[in-house]
Protein backbone atom coordinates (compact mmCIF):
# COMPACT_ATOMS: atom_id res chain seq x y z
CA UNK A 1 0.00 0.00 0.00
CA UNK A 2 1.47 3.75 -0.72
CA UNK A 3 2.94 5.51 2.13
CA UNK A 4 0.22 7.58 3.15
CA UNK A 5 0.49 11.34 2.77
CA UNK A 6 -1.57 14.73 3.88
CA UNK A 7 -3.07 14.44 0.50
CA UNK A 8 -6.60 14.60 1.98
CA UNK A 9 -6.11 17.87 3.82
CA UNK A 10 -8.27 20.91 2.54
CA UNK A 11 -6.67 23.07 5.72
CA UNK A 12 -2.83 23.90 6.89
CA UNK A 13 -3.64 24.85 10.68
CA UNK A 14 -1.30 27.68 11.49
CA UNK A 15 1.28 27.40 14.40
CA UNK A 16 -0.42 27.03 17.72
CA UNK A 17 -3.61 27.41 16.50
CA UNK A 18 -6.50 27.21 19.14
CA UNK A 19 -8.24 24.01 19.16
CA UNK A 20 -10.03 22.27 22.72
CA UNK A 21 -10.92 25.93 24.23
CA UNK A 22 -13.34 25.51 26.79
CA UNK A 23 -15.72 27.40 24.83
CA UNK A 24 -15.27 25.64 21.57
CA UNK A 25 -16.52 21.99 23.98
CA UNK A 26 -19.04 24.53 25.51
CA UNK A 27 -20.85 25.74 22.51
CA UNK A 28 -20.57 21.92 20.89
CA UNK A 29 -22.19 20.58 24.16
CA UNK A 30 -24.60 23.19 24.33
CA UNK A 31 -25.70 22.72 20.95
CA UNK A 32 -25.37 18.96 20.93
CA UNK A 33 -28.04 18.88 23.96
CA UNK A 34 -30.19 20.53 21.38
CA UNK A 35 -29.99 17.67 18.94
CA UNK A 36 -30.29 15.33 21.63
CA UNK A 37 -33.81 16.82 22.91
CA UNK A 38 -34.70 16.97 19.31
CA UNK A 39 -33.37 13.35 18.39
CA UNK A 40 -35.81 12.19 20.89
CA UNK A 41 -38.95 14.02 19.75
CA UNK A 42 -37.90 13.44 16.02
CA UNK A 43 -37.05 9.41 16.72
CA UNK A 44 -40.08 8.57 18.39
CA UNK A 45 -41.81 10.16 15.98
CA UNK A 46 -40.67 8.23 12.84
CA UNK A 47 -37.81 6.25 14.12
CA UNK A 48 -34.64 8.23 12.52
CA UNK A 49 -32.17 10.44 14.23
CA UNK A 50 -30.42 13.31 12.74
CA UNK A 51 -26.62 14.04 12.90
CA UNK A 52 -25.58 17.13 14.82
CA UNK A 53 -22.44 18.03 13.15
CA UNK A 54 -23.92 20.74 10.45
CA UNK A 55 -25.84 22.64 13.07
CA UNK A 56 -23.25 22.60 16.07
CA UNK A 57 -20.71 24.12 13.11
CA UNK A 58 -23.17 25.98 11.55
CA UNK A 59 -24.45 27.95 14.55
CA UNK A 60 -21.37 27.50 16.43
CA UNK A 61 -19.52 29.35 14.49
CA UNK A 62 -21.92 31.90 13.50
CA UNK A 63 -22.21 33.37 17.32
CA UNK A 64 -18.88 33.86 18.01
CA UNK A 65 -18.67 35.94 14.83
CA UNK A 66 -19.55 39.25 16.72
CA UNK A 67 -17.21 38.24 19.35
CA UNK A 68 -13.98 36.82 19.18
CA UNK A 69 -14.80 33.96 16.21
CA UNK A 70 -13.97 30.55 16.13
CA UNK A 71 -10.69 29.12 14.80
CA UNK A 72 -11.33 26.37 12.23
CA UNK A 73 -9.65 23.66 14.61
CA UNK A 74 -12.24 25.06 17.34
CA UNK A 75 -15.33 25.21 14.92
CA UNK A 76 -14.01 21.33 14.66
CA UNK A 77 -14.02 20.37 18.62
CA UNK A 78 -17.72 22.01 18.26
CA UNK A 79 -18.84 19.87 15.62
CA UNK A 80 -17.11 16.64 17.03
CA UNK A 81 -18.39 17.45 20.99
CA UNK A 82 -21.99 18.49 19.69
CA UNK A 83 -22.70 15.11 17.61
CA UNK A 84 -21.13 12.72 20.07
CA UNK A 85 -23.85 14.61 22.50
CA UNK A 86 -26.57 14.66 19.92
CA UNK A 87 -26.39 10.78 18.78
CA UNK A 88 -26.98 9.93 22.25
CA UNK A 89 -30.45 9.57 21.66
CA UNK A 90 -29.59 6.82 19.10
CA UNK A 91 -26.55 5.10 21.00
CA UNK A 92 -28.33 5.11 24.25
CA UNK A 93 -31.06 2.79 22.66
CA UNK A 94 -34.09 5.27 23.80
CA UNK A 95 -35.36 5.25 20.12
CA UNK A 96 -35.51 1.10 20.27
CA UNK A 97 -34.45 -1.05 23.07
CA UNK A 98 -35.40 0.78 26.01
CA UNK A 99 -39.30 2.01 24.45
CA UNK A 100 -39.14 -1.18 23.14
CA UNK A 101 -38.44 -3.03 26.63
CA UNK A 102 -40.69 -0.74 28.53
CA UNK A 103 -43.72 -1.44 25.78
CA UNK A 104 -42.88 -5.18 27.11
CA UNK A 105 -43.45 -3.76 31.02
CA UNK A 106 -40.33 -3.02 31.81
CA UNK A 107 -39.85 0.67 32.67
CA UNK A 108 -36.66 2.15 33.59
CA UNK A 109 -35.97 5.33 35.90
CA UNK A 110 -33.83 8.37 34.99
CA UNK A 111 -30.76 6.78 37.15
CA UNK A 112 -31.14 3.53 35.58
CA UNK A 113 -31.01 4.92 32.12
CA UNK A 114 -27.78 7.24 33.16
CA UNK A 115 -26.20 4.07 34.45
CA UNK A 116 -26.96 2.57 30.79
CA UNK A 117 -26.22 5.52 28.91
CA UNK A 118 -22.93 5.42 30.63
CA UNK A 119 -22.12 1.58 30.73
CA UNK A 120 -22.66 1.95 26.53
CA UNK A 121 -22.00 5.31 25.59
CA UNK A 122 -18.26 5.03 25.27
CA UNK A 123 -17.88 1.42 23.89
CA UNK A 124 -18.09 2.29 19.99
CA UNK A 125 -15.72 5.55 20.34
CA UNK A 126 -12.54 3.20 22.07
CA UNK A 127 -13.58 0.86 19.26
CA UNK A 128 -12.94 3.50 16.54
CA UNK A 129 -9.69 4.19 17.47
CA UNK A 130 -7.71 1.36 16.57
CA UNK A 131 -9.57 1.52 13.02
CA UNK A 132 -8.71 5.54 12.31
CA UNK A 133 -5.24 5.13 11.09
CA UNK A 134 -6.51 1.92 8.40
CA UNK A 135 -9.77 3.22 7.26
CA UNK A 136 -8.87 7.36 7.35
CA UNK A 137 -5.01 8.00 7.03
CA UNK A 138 -4.25 4.80 4.67
CA UNK A 139 -7.63 4.10 2.61
CA UNK A 140 -8.92 7.40 2.77
CA UNK A 141 -12.19 6.19 2.74
CA UNK A 142 -14.55 9.43 1.89
CA UNK A 143 -17.17 8.89 4.76
CA UNK A 144 -19.46 11.62 3.07
CA UNK A 145 -21.05 13.12 5.84
CA UNK A 146 -17.80 13.86 7.50
CA UNK A 147 -16.38 15.28 4.07
CA UNK A 148 -19.28 17.46 3.97
CA UNK A 149 -18.49 19.18 7.50
CA UNK A 150 -14.78 19.36 6.92
CA UNK A 151 -15.77 21.08 3.75
CA UNK A 152 -18.35 23.32 4.99
CA UNK A 153 -16.36 24.55 7.81
CA UNK A 154 -13.31 25.41 5.48
CA UNK A 155 -15.70 26.88 3.38
CA UNK A 156 -17.51 29.34 6.53
CA UNK A 157 -13.95 30.66 7.07
CA UNK A 158 -13.40 31.93 3.76
CA UNK A 159 -17.38 33.17 3.37
CA UNK A 160 -18.15 34.14 7.02
CA UNK A 161 -21.19 36.34 5.16
CA UNK A 162 -22.53 32.74 3.74
CA UNK A 163 -22.63 31.22 7.23
CA UNK A 164 -24.03 33.90 8.90
CA UNK A 165 -26.72 33.31 5.82
CA UNK A 166 -27.46 29.98 6.54
CA UNK A 167 -27.72 30.25 10.60
CA UNK A 168 -30.29 33.27 10.58
CA UNK A 169 -32.13 31.15 7.67
CA UNK A 170 -32.21 28.28 9.81
CA UNK A 171 -33.00 29.97 12.90
CA UNK A 172 -36.02 31.88 11.34
CA UNK A 173 -37.11 29.17 9.90
CA UNK A 174 -36.61 27.22 13.25
CA UNK A 175 -38.58 30.09 15.42
CA UNK A 176 -41.54 29.88 12.84
CA UNK A 177 -42.41 26.03 12.92
CA UNK A 178 -41.79 26.27 16.60
CA UNK A 179 -44.48 28.83 17.10
CA UNK A 180 -46.60 27.32 14.76
CA UNK A 181 -46.12 23.81 16.50
CA UNK A 182 -47.16 25.32 20.22
CA UNK A 183 -49.98 27.26 18.71
CA UNK A 184 -51.19 23.41 17.43
CA UNK A 185 -51.12 22.10 21.14
CA UNK A 186 -54.22 25.41 22.17
CA UNK A 187 -55.56 24.40 18.55
CA UNK A 188 -54.92 20.97 17.63
CA UNK A 189 -57.23 22.24 14.56
CA UNK A 190 -53.92 23.96 13.17
CA UNK A 191 -52.25 21.02 12.27
CA UNK A 192 -54.82 18.77 11.95
CA UNK A 193 -58.21 20.08 9.75
CA UNK A 194 -61.34 18.28 10.80
CA UNK A 195 -61.68 16.84 7.27
CA UNK A 196 -63.78 13.94 8.08
CA UNK A 197 -67.04 14.02 5.68
CA UNK A 198 -67.88 11.53 3.07
CA UNK A 199 -65.00 10.22 1.07
CA UNK A 200 -62.89 12.05 3.52
CA UNK A 201 -63.50 10.61 5.96
CA UNK A 202 -63.55 6.60 4.97
CA UNK A 203 -60.11 8.16 3.89
CA UNK A 204 -59.48 9.38 7.62
CA UNK A 205 -60.20 6.31 9.11
CA UNK A 206 -57.60 4.42 7.27
CA UNK A 207 -55.52 7.31 8.57
CA UNK A 208 -55.33 9.11 5.38
CA UNK A 209 -55.95 12.75 6.39
CA UNK A 210 -54.13 16.08 6.27
CA UNK A 211 -51.57 16.75 8.62
CA UNK A 212 -49.49 20.40 8.89
CA UNK A 213 -46.82 19.38 11.51
CA UNK A 214 -43.56 21.31 9.97
CA UNK A 215 -41.42 18.44 11.11
CA UNK A 216 -42.57 15.95 8.65
CA UNK A 217 -42.17 18.58 5.82
CA UNK A 218 -38.68 19.38 7.30
CA UNK A 219 -37.70 15.66 6.88
CA UNK A 220 -38.90 15.84 3.53
CA UNK A 221 -36.46 18.08 2.51
CA UNK A 222 -33.55 16.12 4.45
CA UNK A 223 -34.69 13.06 3.18
CA UNK A 224 -34.88 13.23 -0.08
CA UNK A 225 -37.62 11.88 -2.26
CA UNK A 226 -36.59 8.02 -2.50
CA UNK A 227 -37.36 7.86 0.72
CA UNK A 228 -40.27 10.20 0.76
CA UNK A 229 -41.36 8.27 -2.56
CA UNK A 230 -40.97 5.16 -0.81
CA UNK A 231 -42.73 6.21 2.59
CA UNK A 232 -45.81 7.17 0.27
CA UNK A 233 -46.32 3.69 -1.70
CA UNK A 234 -45.84 1.91 1.46
CA UNK A 235 -48.33 4.08 2.91
CA UNK A 236 -50.98 3.15 0.12
CA UNK A 237 -50.10 -0.63 -0.11
CA UNK A 238 -50.13 -1.01 3.93
CA UNK A 239 -53.38 1.08 4.59
CA UNK A 240 -54.86 1.24 1.09
CA UNK A 241 -55.08 -1.97 0.20
CA UNK A 242 -53.42 -4.53 3.02
CA UNK A 243 -55.01 -3.57 5.86
CA UNK A 244 -58.46 -2.99 4.71
CA UNK A 245 -58.00 -6.72 2.95
CA UNK A 246 -57.32 -7.94 6.62
CA UNK A 247 -59.76 -6.50 8.05
CA UNK A 248 -62.58 -7.33 5.59
CA UNK A 249 -61.99 -11.16 5.91
CA UNK A 250 -61.54 -11.10 9.46
CA UNK A 251 -57.88 -11.41 9.95
CA UNK A 252 -57.67 -8.02 11.89
CA UNK A 253 -61.30 -7.17 12.53
CA UNK A 254 -60.72 -4.84 15.62
CA UNK A 255 -60.66 -1.11 15.27
CA UNK A 256 -58.27 0.12 12.64
CA UNK A 257 -55.59 1.49 14.78
CA UNK A 258 -55.60 -1.41 17.90
CA UNK A 259 -52.43 -3.13 18.20
CA UNK A 260 -54.57 -6.12 20.26
CA UNK A 261 -57.00 -7.17 17.13
CA UNK A 262 -56.59 -4.82 14.59
CA UNK A 263 -54.90 -3.60 11.34
CA UNK A 264 -52.45 -1.79 12.83
CA UNK A 265 -51.46 -5.11 14.95
CA UNK A 266 -51.70 -6.95 12.08
CA UNK A 267 -49.56 -4.66 9.71
CA UNK A 268 -47.04 -4.12 12.38
CA UNK A 269 -45.62 -7.21 11.08
CA UNK A 270 -44.89 -7.68 7.30
CA UNK A 271 -43.68 -3.63 8.39
CA UNK A 272 -41.15 -5.74 10.56
CA UNK A 273 -40.44 -7.98 7.79
CA UNK A 274 -39.70 -5.16 5.02
CA UNK A 275 -37.36 -3.48 7.72
CA UNK A 276 -35.02 -6.54 8.93
CA UNK A 277 -34.61 -7.82 5.81
CA UNK A 278 -33.64 -4.56 4.01
CA UNK A 279 -30.91 -4.57 6.71
CA UNK A 280 -30.05 -7.38 6.31
CA UNK A 281 -29.38 -7.23 2.42
CA UNK A 282 -27.82 -4.39 2.50
CA UNK A 283 -25.15 -5.67 4.85
CA UNK A 284 -24.77 -9.32 2.89
CA UNK A 285 -24.23 -6.81 -0.14
CA UNK A 286 -21.47 -5.32 2.10
CA UNK A 287 -19.23 -8.07 1.84
CA UNK A 288 -16.22 -6.67 0.32
CA UNK A 289 -16.60 -4.13 2.92
CA UNK A 290 -16.62 -6.86 5.50
CA UNK A 291 -13.72 -8.51 4.08
CA UNK A 292 -11.58 -5.89 3.38
CA UNK A 293 -12.24 -4.52 7.30
CA UNK A 294 -10.42 -7.89 8.58
CA UNK A 295 -7.79 -8.24 5.91
CA UNK A 296 -6.43 -4.90 5.51
CA UNK A 297 -3.19 -5.13 7.13
CA UNK A 298 -2.09 -1.83 8.75
CA UNK A 299 -0.81 -1.53 12.44
CA UNK A 300 -3.24 1.22 14.45
CA UNK A 301 -0.22 2.82 15.73
CA UNK A 302 1.06 3.28 12.46
CA UNK A 303 0.84 7.30 11.90
CA UNK A 304 1.46 9.28 8.76
CA UNK A 305 4.65 11.08 8.46
CA UNK A 306 2.54 13.98 8.27
CA UNK A 307 1.13 13.57 11.54
CA UNK A 308 2.57 14.69 14.72
CA UNK A 309 2.99 11.16 16.90
CA UNK A 310 2.02 13.60 20.22
CA UNK A 311 -1.45 14.24 18.38
CA UNK A 312 -2.11 10.99 18.54
CA UNK A 313 -4.77 8.84 20.65
CA UNK A 314 -2.45 6.86 23.09
CA UNK A 315 -3.39 3.12 23.11
CA UNK A 316 -3.20 3.15 26.92
CA UNK A 317 -6.79 5.04 26.28
CA UNK A 318 -8.73 2.86 23.90
CA UNK A 319 -7.78 -0.23 25.35
CA UNK A 320 -7.94 0.95 28.86
CA UNK A 321 -11.30 2.60 28.25
CA UNK A 322 -12.53 -0.25 26.38
CA UNK A 323 -11.58 -2.47 29.67
CA UNK A 324 -13.32 0.17 31.84
CA UNK A 325 -16.39 0.07 29.27
CA UNK A 326 -17.05 -3.38 29.53
CA UNK A 327 -16.61 -4.13 33.02
CA UNK A 328 -19.31 -1.36 33.62
CA UNK A 329 -21.52 -2.65 31.05
CA UNK A 330 -21.06 -6.22 32.71
CA UNK A 331 -22.32 -4.89 36.12
CA UNK A 332 -25.33 -2.25 34.72
CA UNK A 333 -26.36 -5.30 32.98
CA UNK A 334 -26.30 -7.62 35.59
CA UNK A 335 -28.08 -5.12 38.24
CA UNK A 336 -30.37 -3.94 36.05
CA UNK A 337 -31.38 -6.35 33.53
CA UNK A 338 -29.90 -9.48 35.52
CA UNK A 339 -28.58 -10.35 32.52
CA UNK A 340 -25.22 -12.97 33.15
CA UNK A 341 -21.86 -11.37 33.13
CA UNK A 342 -20.67 -14.05 30.29
CA UNK A 343 -23.26 -12.50 27.62
CA UNK A 344 -22.77 -9.11 28.17
CA UNK A 345 -19.23 -9.59 27.19
CA UNK A 346 -20.15 -12.03 24.46
CA UNK A 347 -21.95 -8.63 23.18
CA UNK A 348 -19.46 -7.14 23.91
CA UNK A 349 -17.08 -8.66 21.53
CA UNK A 350 -19.72 -9.04 18.73
CA UNK A 351 -20.15 -4.95 19.28
CA UNK A 352 -16.20 -4.72 18.29
CA UNK A 353 -16.71 -6.69 15.26
CA UNK A 354 -20.12 -5.62 14.02
CA UNK A 355 -18.55 -1.86 14.53
CA UNK A 356 -15.75 -2.71 12.22
CA UNK A 357 -18.55 -3.61 9.67
CA UNK A 358 -20.58 -0.65 10.44
CA UNK A 359 -17.07 1.76 10.36
CA UNK A 360 -16.00 0.77 7.08
CA UNK A 361 -19.97 0.66 5.73
CA UNK A 362 -20.07 4.56 7.06
CA UNK A 363 -16.62 5.66 5.34
CA UNK A 364 -18.09 3.30 1.97
CA UNK A 365 -21.74 4.54 1.98
CA UNK A 366 -22.89 6.92 4.51
CA UNK A 367 -24.95 4.31 5.87
CA UNK A 368 -24.45 3.05 8.83
CA UNK A 369 -26.40 -0.32 9.33
CA UNK A 370 -26.83 -0.53 12.86
CA UNK A 371 -30.38 -1.80 12.13
CA UNK A 372 -28.86 -5.21 10.84
CA UNK A 373 -26.30 -5.28 13.52
CA UNK A 374 -29.01 -5.15 16.30
CA UNK A 375 -30.68 -7.97 14.20
CA UNK A 376 -27.69 -10.12 13.96
CA UNK A 377 -27.22 -9.65 17.99
CA UNK A 378 -31.24 -10.49 18.35
CA UNK A 379 -30.90 -13.66 16.60
CA UNK A 380 -27.61 -14.44 18.67
CA UNK A 381 -29.14 -14.15 21.57
CA UNK A 382 -32.47 -15.96 20.62
CA UNK A 383 -30.16 -19.12 20.92
CA UNK A 384 -28.17 -18.29 23.68
CA UNK A 385 -31.47 -17.01 26.10
CA UNK A 386 -34.25 -18.34 24.30
CA UNK A 387 -37.47 -16.67 25.94
CA UNK A 388 -35.63 -13.78 27.60
CA UNK A 389 -36.83 -10.37 25.89
CA UNK A 390 -34.94 -8.85 28.08
CA UNK A 391 -31.64 -10.25 27.28
CA UNK A 392 -32.29 -10.03 23.78
CA UNK A 393 -32.97 -6.43 23.29
CA UNK A 394 -30.28 -5.26 25.87
CA UNK A 395 -27.87 -7.32 24.35
CA UNK A 396 -28.74 -5.90 20.83
CA UNK A 397 -28.58 -2.45 22.37
CA UNK A 398 -24.69 -3.11 23.33
CA UNK A 399 -23.89 -4.13 19.56
CA UNK A 400 -26.45 -0.94 18.97
CA UNK A 401 -24.79 1.15 20.78
CA UNK A 402 -21.25 0.02 19.36
CA UNK A 403 -22.05 0.42 16.23
CA UNK A 404 -23.93 4.01 16.22
CA UNK A 405 -20.74 5.38 18.17
CA UNK A 406 -18.30 3.91 16.36
CA UNK A 407 -19.64 5.22 12.86
CA UNK A 408 -19.85 8.89 14.54
CA UNK A 409 -16.74 8.74 15.56
CA UNK A 410 -15.31 7.93 12.74
CA UNK A 411 -17.37 10.72 11.12
CA UNK A 412 -15.57 13.63 13.29
CA UNK A 413 -12.02 11.80 12.52
CA UNK A 414 -12.21 12.09 9.13
CA UNK A 415 -13.51 15.59 8.89
CA UNK A 416 -10.51 16.14 11.64
CA UNK A 417 -7.88 14.51 9.18
CA UNK A 418 -8.92 17.18 6.41
CA UNK A 419 -8.52 20.00 8.71
CA UNK A 420 -5.17 19.26 10.09
CA UNK A 421 -6.95 18.53 14.02
CA UNK A 422 -5.05 16.48 16.54
CA UNK A 423 -7.40 12.99 17.03
CA UNK A 424 -6.26 13.06 20.28
CA UNK A 425 -7.84 16.54 20.99
CA UNK A 426 -10.75 15.41 19.41
CA UNK A 427 -11.52 12.00 21.17
CA UNK A 428 -11.19 14.21 24.56
CA UNK A 429 -13.78 16.51 22.84
CA UNK A 430 -15.90 13.28 21.67
CA UNK A 431 -16.08 12.05 25.36
CA UNK A 432 -16.93 15.49 27.13
CA UNK A 433 -19.48 15.20 24.06
CA UNK A 434 -20.85 11.71 25.27
CA UNK A 435 -20.66 13.16 29.15
CA UNK A 436 -23.62 16.05 28.59
CA UNK A 437 -25.15 13.79 26.20
CA UNK A 438 -26.44 11.29 28.55
CA UNK A 439 -28.32 13.33 31.33
CA UNK A 440 -29.90 15.03 28.59
CA UNK A 441 -31.07 12.46 26.45
CA UNK A 442 -32.29 10.50 29.34
CA UNK A 443 -34.12 13.19 30.67
CA UNK A 444 -36.12 14.20 27.69
CA UNK A 445 -37.15 10.58 27.00
CA UNK A 446 -38.10 10.42 31.20
CA UNK A 447 -39.99 13.33 30.06
CA UNK A 448 -42.02 12.05 27.40
CA UNK A 449 -42.31 8.34 29.05
CA UNK A 450 -43.91 10.19 31.97
CA UNK A 451 -46.37 12.60 29.15
CA UNK A 452 -46.98 9.83 26.37
CA UNK A 453 -47.92 6.18 25.86
CA UNK A 454 -44.77 5.83 24.13
CA UNK A 455 -45.41 3.24 21.25
CA UNK A 456 -49.06 3.45 21.66
CA UNK A 457 -49.72 7.20 20.77
CA UNK A 458 -50.28 7.47 17.44
CA UNK A 459 -49.18 11.32 17.05
CA UNK A 460 -46.78 11.89 20.02
CA UNK A 461 -44.91 8.87 20.29
CA UNK A 462 -45.34 5.77 17.55
CA UNK A 463 -41.46 4.66 18.37
CA UNK A 464 -41.51 2.61 14.80
CA UNK A 465 -37.87 1.22 15.81
CA UNK A 466 -39.08 0.34 18.95
CA UNK A 467 -41.90 -1.80 17.80
CA UNK A 468 -39.78 -3.56 15.28
CA UNK A 469 -37.59 -4.35 17.94
CA UNK A 470 -40.29 -5.43 20.46
CA UNK A 471 -41.50 -7.92 17.53
CA UNK A 472 -37.88 -9.47 16.83
CA UNK A 473 -37.91 -9.98 20.46
CA UNK A 474 -41.09 -12.35 21.14
CA UNK A 475 -40.49 -13.82 17.77
CA UNK A 476 -37.77 -15.34 18.87
CA UNK A 477 -38.94 -16.16 22.43
CA UNK A 478 -42.36 -16.85 21.51
CA UNK A 479 -41.61 -18.61 18.11
CA UNK A 480 -44.19 -18.19 15.11
CA UNK A 481 -47.00 -18.27 17.68
CA UNK A 482 -46.18 -14.27 17.88
CA UNK A 483 -47.82 -13.98 14.78
CA UNK A 484 -51.23 -12.81 14.52
CA UNK A 485 -54.25 -15.23 12.03
CA UNK A 486 -52.93 -14.81 8.73
CA UNK A 487 -49.75 -12.70 9.17
CA UNK A 488 -47.36 -15.47 8.52
CA UNK A 489 -48.00 -15.29 4.75
CA UNK A 490 -47.61 -11.55 4.80
CA UNK A 491 -44.40 -11.53 6.69
CA UNK A 492 -42.74 -14.27 3.90
CA UNK A 493 -44.06 -11.59 0.80
CA UNK A 494 -42.58 -8.66 2.58
CA UNK A 495 -39.33 -10.22 3.75
CA UNK A 496 -38.29 -11.29 0.31
CA UNK A 497 -39.20 -7.84 -1.01
CA UNK A 498 -37.27 -6.71 1.52
CA UNK A 499 -34.25 -8.66 0.77
CA UNK A 500 -34.83 -7.98 -2.98
CA UNK A 501 -35.00 -4.68 -3.10
CA UNK A 502 -30.98 -3.63 -2.32
CA UNK A 503 -29.88 -6.63 -4.53
CA UNK A 504 -32.23 -4.57 -7.28
CA UNK A 505 -30.74 -1.67 -6.67
CA UNK A 506 -27.18 -2.71 -6.26
CA UNK A 507 -27.39 -4.09 -9.54
CA UNK A 508 -28.84 -1.38 -11.79
CA UNK A 509 -26.88 1.32 -12.97
CA UNK A 510 -25.79 4.31 -10.97
CA UNK A 511 -28.58 6.65 -12.62
CA UNK A 512 -31.22 4.15 -12.13
CA UNK A 513 -30.82 3.07 -8.55
CA UNK A 514 -33.08 6.14 -7.22
CA UNK A 515 -36.26 4.51 -8.56
CA UNK A 516 -35.74 1.53 -6.07
CA UNK A 517 -37.95 1.81 -3.11
CA UNK A 518 -36.11 1.93 -0.02
CA UNK A 519 -37.18 -1.48 2.32
CA UNK A 520 -36.58 0.31 5.11
CA UNK A 521 -38.81 3.22 4.57
CA UNK A 522 -41.54 1.05 3.43
CA UNK A 523 -41.44 -0.88 6.55
CA UNK A 524 -41.45 2.62 8.81
CA UNK A 525 -44.78 3.40 6.57
CA UNK A 526 -46.41 0.10 7.40
CA UNK A 527 -46.04 1.07 11.39
CA UNK A 528 -46.57 4.67 11.68
CA UNK A 529 -50.02 6.18 10.27
CA UNK A 530 -50.77 6.71 7.10
CA UNK A 531 -50.46 10.73 7.23
CA UNK A 532 -46.80 10.78 8.48
CA UNK A 533 -45.86 9.43 5.08
CA UNK A 534 -48.14 11.53 3.12
CA UNK A 535 -46.92 14.72 4.96
CA UNK A 536 -42.92 13.58 4.47
CA UNK A 537 -43.76 13.19 0.98
CA UNK A 538 -45.23 16.53 0.29
CA UNK A 539 -42.06 17.98 2.08
CA UNK A 540 -39.70 16.22 -0.46
CA UNK A 541 -42.00 17.98 -3.40
CA UNK A 542 -42.09 21.25 -2.40
CA UNK A 543 -37.98 20.94 -1.51
CA UNK A 544 -37.84 19.64 -4.89
CA UNK A 545 -40.11 21.99 -6.60
CA UNK A 546 -37.23 24.51 -4.94
CA UNK A 547 -34.68 22.89 -6.11
CA UNK A 548 -35.70 22.31 -9.72
CA UNK A 549 -36.70 26.54 -9.82
CA UNK A 550 -33.72 27.75 -8.22
CA UNK A 551 -30.97 24.66 -7.69
CA UNK A 552 -28.31 27.30 -6.36
CA UNK A 553 -30.34 28.91 -3.81
CA UNK A 554 -31.88 24.71 -2.95
CA UNK A 555 -27.90 23.88 -2.31
CA UNK A 556 -26.73 27.12 -0.61
CA UNK A 557 -30.04 27.33 1.64
CA UNK A 558 -31.68 23.74 1.66
CA UNK A 559 -30.00 22.52 4.68
CA UNK A 560 -30.72 24.89 6.92
CA UNK A 561 -34.19 25.60 5.97
CA UNK A 562 -35.05 21.81 6.30
CA UNK A 563 -32.79 21.93 9.95
CA UNK A 564 -34.82 24.85 10.73
CA UNK A 565 -38.17 23.49 9.97
CA UNK A 566 -37.46 20.12 11.81
CA UNK A 567 -35.80 21.86 14.92
CA UNK A 568 -38.26 24.28 15.64
CA UNK A 569 -41.25 21.62 16.15
CA UNK A 570 -39.25 18.76 17.37
CA UNK A 571 -37.82 21.21 20.17
CA UNK A 572 -41.37 22.78 20.75
CA UNK A 573 -42.54 18.84 21.84
CA UNK A 574 -40.73 19.51 25.01
CA UNK A 575 -42.29 22.59 26.75
CA UNK A 576 -45.65 20.43 25.13
CA UNK A 577 -45.30 17.47 26.99
CA UNK A 578 -44.57 19.72 30.25
CA UNK A 579 -48.15 21.50 29.61
CA UNK A 580 -49.77 18.10 29.13
CA UNK A 581 -47.95 16.51 32.14
CA UNK A 582 -49.40 19.98 33.92
CA UNK A 583 -52.63 19.37 32.40
CA UNK A 584 -53.03 22.63 30.62
CA UNK A 585 -56.04 22.36 28.33
CA UNK A 586 -55.90 23.74 25.03
CA UNK A 587 -58.28 26.78 23.88
CA UNK A 588 -60.96 24.00 22.04
CA UNK A 589 -60.20 21.44 24.86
Amino acid sequence: MDKPTNADRIYEPETGEAQLSFRAVLTGCVLGAVVAAMNISLGLKIGWSLGGSLIAAILGYTFWMPFKRLSVLETNIAQTAGSACGSMASTAGLLSAIPALAMLGTELSWGQLVLWGTAVGFLGVFYAVPLRNQMVVLEKLRFPTGTATANTIQSMHADGAEAVRQAKVLLKFGVASGLFALGAYFVPQMESPPLKFGVLGLLATWTFKLYLSPVFFGVGGLVGMRVGASMLVGAVVAWGLVGPWAKSSGLAAGEVMSYADGPRGWLLWPGVALMVMDAFGNLALSWKSILRTFTGGSSANEVSDMEDPKDQIPALWWMGGLLAGAATAAFVSKSVFDIPVWMTLVAVAMSWILAMIAVRSTGETDINPIGGMGKVTQLTFGALAPGSTTTNLMAAGITSAGASQAGDMMQDLKTGRMLGAAPRKQFIAQCLGILSGIPIATGVYTLYSNVYDIGFDEVNAPAPAAHAWKAMSELLAKGFEALPQGAGMAVAIAGIIGLLLPVVKKILPEAQRGLVPSGLAMGIAFIVPAYYSVAIFLGCVVFGIWKRRSPEQHAGLAFAVASGVVAGDALMNIPKAVLSYLNVSTLTG
